[in-house]
C-alpha cells in the first residue's frame, strides 16, 4: 500500500518503520525535517510538506495535540486540500472527541474517508510493533485499513462507525492508566512512609492482585524514580487529562478522580516537570507525605 505518514516523534517514528518493514510505500514528513533520515535509510521517501506525504491511498498521522493535527488538516497545502477524492486519512493520535467529530465532517464534504484509531502503548510497544489499536469508522475504510493495522499492532479493537468514539475509548483508557499512577502512588508513598521497602511491595501487588503490565510497568517507575527519558511526557498527560474532563463535561458526567489528577498534573507543570515522564505525578503524593522529592 501507498502510505503518507505525518509525526516522526517518539511513537511516530517506529510505526512507520514497522510500515516499511511490512512491505509498504511510505512517504514520510515530520516538522523537524532531520527527524525523517533514519527512515528514508530504511527505504522511506522524504516528504518536504504535508501535501507530498498525501499523494498516496492512506495518510496516517500521529501528531501531538489538537492544534498539531488541525494545523496539518485544515492548514495551506494541509490534508484536506490535497489528499486525493476517496483517499483515508487515518488518525493514530490522541485528540479530543470535539477535533474529531470535525474531521470527519470535513472529509466527507471534501469526499474523502477518515478513520480514528488512537493506539495504546509507549514507544517501545510501538517499536516493535506490539501497540492495540482502537478504530472506529465506517467497515469499508476500516478494512481497507486492516493491513496497515496489522503491520504496527497486536490486536486491533472495533469500535463502531463513529471515528469520535474511538477517540472517547482512548481518553478514557488514558483516564484510567492515570488513576492506577495515582493510587500506586498513594499507596507507595504509605509504604514508605512507614519504612517498608517498596521493591518488596511492587513485588508482591504485581505477584498477586495487581499482576498487569501498567502495575508492573509504572509501578517500578515509582519505586525507582525513573522518569527520563520520558516515554509518555507530563504535558501529554496533561493534555489527555483536559480532553477527557471536556468530554466528561458534555456529557454530563462527574469525573471526581479526574479533577483530582488535573491538579496533580498542574502541580508537578508548576514546579518544573514538563521534560519528566507523567508518571512523575507519583512525585507530588511522596512529597505530600514528607518524602524526599527526587527524580532520574
Amino acid at each position: 500500500m501507498n502510505v503518507g505518514f505525518v509525526g516522526l516523534g517518539n511513537m511516530g517514528a517506529g510505526i512507520a518503520a514497522n510500515l516499511l518493514k511490512a512491505g509498504h510505500s511510505v512517504t514520510v514528513y515530520n516538522r523537524t525535517a532531520a527527524k525523517a533520515d533514519a527512515l528514508v535509510k530504511q527505504g522511506a521517501t522524504f516528504a518536504a510538506g504535508v501535501a507530498d506525504a498525501c499523494r498516496g491511498e492512506f495518510v496516517m498521522t500521529m501528531l501531538a495535540d489538537d492544534h498539531a493535527l488541525e494545523s496539518v488538516s485544515f492548514g495551506d497545502k494541509g490534508i484536506l486540500s490535497t489528499l486525493r477524492k476517496d483517499g483515508i486519512h487515518v488518525s493514530l493520535s490522541t485528540i479530543s472527541v470535539a477535533l474529531s467529530q470535525k474531521l470527519a465532517a470535513a472529509h466527507a464534504e471534501h469526499g474523502q474517508r477518515y478513520v480514528s484509531a488512537p493506539v495504546f502503548g509507549r514507544p517501545e510497544a510501538a517499536a516493535a510493533a506490539k501497540l492495540f489499536i482502537t478504530v472506529a469508522g465506517a467497515d469499508d475504510d476500516v478494512a481497507a485499513c486492516q493491513p496497515l493495522f496489522d503491520a504496527i499492532g497486536q490486536k486491533t479493537f472495533r469500535f463502531g462507525a463513529n471515528p469520535a468514539d474511538a477517540n472517547l475509548i482512548k481518553l478514557s483508557g488514558n483516564f484510567l492508566i492515570s488513576t492506577v499512577i495515582e493510587s500506586l502512588a498513594e499507596a507507595m508513598a504509605l509504604i514508605g512512609k512507614a519504612g517498608l521497602d517498596q521493591r518488596h511491595y511492587l513485588d508482591f501487588l504485581t505477584s498477586t492482585l495487581f499482576a498487569a503490565p501498567v502495575y508492573k510497568g509504572y509501578g517500578s517507575m515509582i519505586v525507582d524514580k525513573k522518569f527520563t527519558p520520558a516515554g509518555f511526557a507530563a504535558p501529554l498527560g496533561f493534555k489527555d487529562n483536559r480532553l477527557v474532563l471536556a468530554a466528561a463535561q458534555d456529557l454530563k458526567v462527574p469525573l471526581p478522580i479526574a479533577s483530582l489528577i488535573y491538579n496533580r498534573f498542574l502541580t508537578l507543570l508548576a514546579q518544573g516537570g514538563e521534560e519528566l515522564d507523567w508518571s512523575a505525578i507519583s512525585l507530588i503524593a511522596a512529597e505530600d507525605a514528607g518524602q524526599p522529592k527526587r527524580s532520574a
